[in-house]
């Protein structure tokens, strides 16, 4: 017996009906609590590549009350490299609140069927996977090591993760991938979770040099920042990239900042690499403040160290959190980029500069000189906020 054809359009419209009906049912679920009855409090720290993000992730990781994945939506892009930035917002989102959720299944459509926790990205990065429950390389309280841990966690059940993350107070994830916040409204209404963004932000210059160390490893990510169907690009001579990435921070910066939606009301932070680097105990506990967290004496020890270490650190420590002199590195840019370069990453950034309180050089002697101060002041009085129209006017 022949069965009758069904259009492509009724079966999208019949997916569409399905997928809007299992996010009313789910939306309704109310909020989950860890072992100690508290309401699990959910941190998403919003960043983009090269912008410090991995050292603010472990400072997140390392506290014993956070369960931590380090980008795990690298899984959505990496399955999904033919798709563009905004296309794949929405199966971003979905596995972002899925993890929140503690639901590690949602994994199951990216990583093989027979799965261990080596198989996230960069989970040993998380302290959560290498403590107990998931494994007794560490012990809850203590300060993990990633190179101490791959070899002695990497082959536990990838369900032991799901595990973990229910037994914590906070669920922190740092994502590069969210080009907007507006996708994010639907979390941040979502009465299953109780959402807090941390906006991390770097100099756009200081940013560009970074990435120029690591251009091949950003090669199949600047191919989808750019839309070019699973091509990848590791040589950007016109700073498409950097100029999207501005953009984008000022788009989520002026969505929090300037008349926000009122279930944003409190719960945005927009951090500066650079003053975590001048200052880093005092932003690390105001960061843990906006989040429920405390410091410990053994947290505020570890900060220390890793921020007062010798040099910039080396090229192939470039994703990695190791001891450095933070300050340095913040301005290492200023001897690295000529200023041909700078003053492109100007032009192109204008909106983001001003918007986020970095002051432009006009020469090179203004670039090299160290006693001029390029970090404005903060607070109300010290930035004019720009129009989405200037953001999107330079060229």
């Amino acid at each position: 017996m022949r069965l009758p054809r069904v259009s492509g359009t009724v079966v999208t419209v019949l997916l569409l009906a399905q997928t809007c009906l299992l996010l009313f049912l789910v939306s309704r679920q109310g909020p989950w609590y860890p072992a100690g009855g508290k309401e699990r409090v959910h941190v998403l720290v919003l960043s983009s590549w090269r912008s410090g993000s991995s050292f603010v992730g472990q400072v997140f990781s390392q506290h014993p009350d956070v369960f931590y994945l380090m980008e795990p939506a690298w899984h959505v892009w990496a399955a999904l490299s033919q798709g563009s930035a905004p296309a794949l917002h929405m199966a971003v989102r979905d596995l972002v609140r899925s993890v929140f959720l503690c639901d590690m299944d949602v994994f199951d459509a990216y990583l093989p069927w027979r799965r261990n926790l080596s198989d996230l990205f960069q989970w040993a990065v998380s302290r959560a996977l290498c403590s107990p429950p998931a494994c007794s390389a560490f012990s809850r309280g203590a300060i993990s090591s990633e190179a101490v841990c791959k070899p002695l966690c990497a082959r536990r059940p990838f369900s032991l993760a799901q595990e973990a993350c229910r037994s914590y107070s906070h669920v922190v994830l740092k994502e590069v991938r969210f080009f907007n916040l507006q996708v994010l409204y639907p979390l941040l209404n979502d009465p299953a979770l109780n959402l807090r963004i941390v906006h991390l932000v770097r100099d756009p210059r200081a940013v560009l040099r970074s990435r120029e160390q690591t251009a091949k490893a950003l090669a199949r990510d600047n191919g989808i920042v750019l839309g070019t169907n699973g091509t990848w690009v590791e040589a950007d001579p016109r700073l498409r990239v950097v100029s999207e990435v501005c953009r984008s921070h000022v788009r989520i910066a002026e969505a929090a900042l300037h008349k926000p939606p009122p279930f944003l009301q409190g719960r945005y932070l927009l951090v500066r690499f650079e003053d975590l680097a001048r200052e880093p105990l005092r932003e690390i506990r105001a960061l843990y403040a906006f989040t429920g967290l405390s410091l410990t004496p053994q947290l505020e020890f570890w900060i220390h160290n890793i921020t007062h270490g010798s040099g910039p650190g080396a090229r192939r420590e470039a994703f990695k959190t190791t001891s450095r002199d933070a300050h340095n590195v913040s301005q290492a840019w200023r001897h690295a980029l000529p200023f041909s370069k700078i003053r492109r990453v100007q032009e192109l950034c204008a909106g983001a500069l001003q918007l986020l309180g970095y002051r432009p050089v006009y020469s090179e002697d203004e670039q090299r000189d160290l006693n001029l101060d390029l970090v404005l002041p903060r607070g109300p009085s010290s930035f004019r906020w720009a129009s989405p129209t200037d953001a999107h006017s330079k060229p």
